[in-house]
């Protein structure tokens, strides 16, 4: 279905962001983000920098960041590389990524980021970046997860569980796949 045909328009702007997981030899996962910003016309930034215009269809942006995490999202390594950037200090903030090691990603850790890396030293596109990286994480691990769990005896509540409407602990899917954690919808009451 998609969205509804468009108005008649120019394009202006484009941003892939291409993401994918990775199961190590090693047995730790690999989360690899790759962000590319094109134009459709000139633009100047710096005039210092890339002779002081970025044509059009040319990256302004061409990030990388790479996320070396265990099966309790625990970042072991963190790679990153700003390639193409519309100034010269951009590609310095990549290296700030580096402090992520040691955190592990799930509720609160942005606010963790953003307390090891400051604005000052840090790329927007690149922090933006890491709720595409988390995301994946869970998405490639998902299964590990999965069979993890169940090998246990008694069993968490998957975090998944009241993420999403299809998730509710109160819906059908969370009824047929994890009845142990199913809370029956509250009765409504009627209204006189």
């Amino acid at each position: 279905m998609g969205l509804p045909p468009a108005f008649a328009r120019e394009k202006k702007h484009h941003r892939k962001i291409d993401c994918e997981g990775f199961l190590r030899s090693d047995g730790l996962w690999d989360i690899d983000v790759h962000m590319v910003d094109t134009r459709t016309y000139d633009c100047a930034y710096d005039e210092l920098h890339r002779g002081g215009v970025i044509r059009a269809g040319e990256a302004v942006h061409d990030m990388w960041l790479r996320f070396t995490i265990d099966l309790d999202f625990l970042i072991h390594d963190v790679h990153a590389a700003s390639d193409q950037t519309p100034f010269s200090i951009c590609p310095r903030a990549a290296e700030a990524m580096r402090s992520l090691v040691g955190l592990h990603i799930g509720s609160g850790w942005m606010k963790q980021v953003r307390e090891r890396i400051g604005s000052e030293s840090s790329c927007t596109h690149l922090m933006d970046l890491l709720g595409q990286l988390a995301a994946t994480a869970y998405q490639t691990l998902h299964a590990a997860l999965e069979e993890r769990e169940a090998k246990r005896e008694s069993r968490d509540k998957p975090p998944i569980i009241d993420t999403c409407v299809a998730l509710s602990s109160s819906g059908e899917v969370v009824k047929n796949r994890w009845p142990e954690f199913y809370r029956p919808p509250p009765k409504r009451t009627s209204e006189a």
